[in-house]
């Protein structure tokens, strides 16, 4: 599900943090950590990935000049609404 611009390129970034995050977990697994965030910086947005109950992820993309720990601390909260969702 996406929200804001309905465009392929947002599809494919929502698709590319799926395999991303896939990635970190496989990396992360022998330290038995949770993610709680990644962040990914680029030239022209910021994305702020979260992952969500049974393999579920939200991907939030900041425009540059965006305030970054602002996404980071509002995305937490809609992480936590979206799991008592799930």
């Amino acid at each position: 599900m996406q929200a804001g611009a309905s465009d392929e390129r947002h599809r494919l970034i929502g698709i590319y943090q799926g395999i991303v995050l896939a990635a970190a977990r496989r990396a992360l697994r022998p330290l038995s950590g949770d993610i709680r965030y990644v962040l990914t910086r680029y030239e022209a947005e910021t994305l702020i990935l979260r992952p969500l109950r049974d393999g579920y992820y939200v991907v939030v993309s900041l425009e540059p000049g965006a305030d970054v720990p602002l996404g980071v601390y509002r995305s937490a909260a809609a992480q936590g609404r979206m799991n008592e969702a799930i």
